[in-house]
């Protein structure tokens, strides 16, 4: 678990240098369009950093913002908050996460934050109607797992800044296409033409960034919080039946999205099969997991 701690710790900080890295070079192009010489450098690394520092402080209040999430209250999730509490003490952390609501019918949870003291752990209200304690207990302890093994921070990092990634990149092409049209001295098309062709590169190159640095929360990360939610509750079966139960609920999770939904206990889009996976999953398919579980037996 340490070992995987560190290694969560180290990706992140990879990860944030990428992406300053990027978005570096994309408003480093953009200032040159707006003929900005030799400040464009400067302008470009100093929003660069900001906006990788303020992305990694305020990643999990994006997130929440994201979802659409409200902070779950002691009156109207009693249950909720007694398992978390229950929980907490058998992981041995020494703060206890804040609860958040998303209004959503299908059962679904995530975890979110840059490290325990500023961890949360968000669940649909579908999660809290449809499942019975020993099945939220399951689910809790999974989401509980993530933020011990600080896979939060690396999950909140990559949604956060993948989005604002492909934002940049989307609005960088757009708007080199249109300005390339109004060009008509020889030199300055020549140059719009580069622009234009290294903004189509980042556009293509950015939604396969993404995709990969997903993939960097690999799959492995759920059969470890999967193992660690049992170490907690002592009680394989209420996962097993939790995660049966979420994947068959045909309910879509409207406030998900494709940054988002590695972030989730199971995957929140029914138009992808979540029985079996593939390369290309963020996701351990419902059998390997439940067979995985059963093994713990």
């Amino acid at each position: 678990m340490y070992e995987d701690i560190r290694s969560n710790k180290i990706k992140s900080g990879i990860i944030i240098s990428i992406f300053t890295i990027v978005i570096t070079l994309i408003l480093y192009y953009i200032c040159m369009a707006f003929d900005l010489g030799p400040a464009s450098i400067v302008i470009a690394l100093t929003f660069s950093i900001i906006t990788s520092w303020a992305t990694y402080y305020n990643s999990d209040k994006l997130v929440l913002s994201m979802s659409h999430a409200r902070e779950a209250t002691h009156e109207e999730n009693q249950k909720l908050v007694n398992i978390l509490d229950a929980l907490v003490v058998s992981s041995g952390l020494n703060v206890t996460p804040k609860l958040y609501v998303v209004e959503d019918p299908q059962p679904n949870a995530f975890a979110t934050g840059r490290n325990p003291e500023h961890s949360v752990i968000c669940v649909t209200t579908g999660l809290l109607e449809k499942l019975d304690y020993y099945e939220l207990e399951g689910v809790i302890g999974h989401e509980l797992a993530h933020i011990a093994n600080y896979d939060i921070r690396l999950s909140a990092v990559v949604t956060v800044m993948v989005s604002f990634v492909v934002m940049l990149s989307d609005i960088f092409t757009r708007n080199f296409f249109l300005r390339g049209n109004g060009r008509s001295n020889n030199s300055d098309n020549n140059g719009n033409a580069i622009l234009m062709l290294i903004g189509l590169i980042f556009l293509i190159l950015a939604p396969i960034f993404g995709k990969l640095a997903q993939l960097a929360i690999s799959r492995r990360r759920e059969f470890l919080a999967d193992a660690t939610s049992v170490q907690y509750t002592r009680n394989p079966d209420g996962l097993i039946s939790a995660l049966v139960k979420i994947s068959d609920d045909p309910n879509e999770l409207q406030s998900a999205n494709k940054s988002t939904a590695h972030m989730y206990i199971s995957n929140p889009f029914r138009d992808e099969k979540i029985r079996k996976s593939s390369i290309w999953s963020t996701h351990p398919s419902l059998d390997e997991r439940v067979d995985a579980l059963r093994n713990l037996k």
